[in-house]
């Protein structure tokens, strides 16, 4: 049997030597922008191009309740996602756990005997109301604080910098939105007052009128974002307000390059989860050359492990 020649073995299998530990790897999140691509007259650091590929992620209030909250929140610390959309309870639940515990319980368990004992439940969780009394007194002082900026700098309140503002005094590295504003990523939520929140503003309206909440803003920032994208790619988890709203900004592009929708959600059900991705290419929100992908299943199953194979392996946990 022959033998390779030497002059070929040692060409192909050439010793490297060692590259200094600070060397960045090359990946799809890192690769320089061409400068035709850089975005330099962006003034506002929240929407300015970072990546070759703008990745929205939204979200559904029980993905925060439950135990994805770890998950999301470990994409926004590490800068893997550029812009996150949520409702009103992925934000709130995500402070409230700042500053008290949520349980485990059961589906089963009784509304009038949780109701009697002041205990709300989320599916099989269990939340004192004592939690929501918590999250009242760490919130309302900041909307005093919005409200006095408001008429002392004329500053105009979106939701997604209220959800900044409240990231930025939550001073908690279990926060998702602590993270948020560290990593400059925006955060919208276009139906913020439909919750816990939206209940801290409704009282807050009694005891100290006039704070003023733009969503019209927020609508021209996230599309803008879209719009601005070299190309973007959608992951949903769940449907409604936070599916339909990522979609609808993309069709502001001609639609995303790629898209992951995961949620249970059958068309004939008639909501906007159970829409596949070949509708929302009938819309224009994803771009008919793409190769979208619907996961029906609990997005709580099986988003961790697509999170551990794609983008966990880009991380340096040293």
């Amino acid at each position: 049997m022959a033998n390779i020649p030497t002059i070929a073995q040692e060409a192909v299998l050439l010793e490297s030597e060692e590259l200094p530990r600070d060397t960045p790897t090359l990946n799809s999140r890192n690769c320089p922008l061409l400068e035709e691509h850089q975005d330099l007259h962006e003034e506002d650091e929240f929407i300015v191009r970072r990546n070759n590929c703008t990745i929205f992620l939204g979200y559904t209030s029980n993905m925060v309740s439950s135990g994805l909250r770890e998950t999301i929140r470990f994409l926004v610390e590490h800068k893997l996602v550029d812009c996150l959309v949520t409702t009103a309870g992925g934000v709130e639940e995500d402070f409230i756990k700042c500053m008290a515990p949520t349980y485990t319980g059961s589906f089963e368990l009784s509304g009038r005997h949780l109701r009697e004992k002041g205990v709300n439940r989320i599916g099989n969780l269990l939340v004192p109301n004592e939690n929501y009394c918590l999250f009242e007194n760490w919130v309302t002082p900041l909307l005093d604080e919005m409200l006095e900026e408001q008429k002392s700098e004329n500053m105009l309140w979106t939701p997604s910098k209220v959800i900044q503002r409240l990231g930025e005094r939550i001073n908690n590295p279990s926060s998702i939105y602590h993270w948020a504003a560290k990593s400059k990523i925006p955060v919208f939520s276009p139906a913020l007052t439909d919750g816990s929140l939206g209940d801290m503003m409704y009282f807050h309206s009694y005891k100290n009128p006039g704070l003023v909440v733009d969503i019209v803003s927020d609508l021209r920032r996230l599309n803008t974002i879209a719009v601005k994208a070299v190309s973007s790619g959608m992951i949903i988890l769940g449907g409604g307000v936070v599916k339909h709203h990522i979609c609808n900004a993309n069709l502001m592009r001609n639609g995303a390059d790629f898209a992951v929708f995961i949620n249970s959600g059958s068309e004939f059900d008639g909501s906007d989860s159970g829409a596949r991705p070949d509708e929302a290419i009938s819309w224009g929100k994803i771009r008919k050359e793409a190769t979208p992908v619907k996961i029906y299943s609990d997005a709580t199953l099986v988003f961790p492990l697509i999170v551990a194979e794609t983008f966990a392996k880009n991380v340096d946990f040293s």
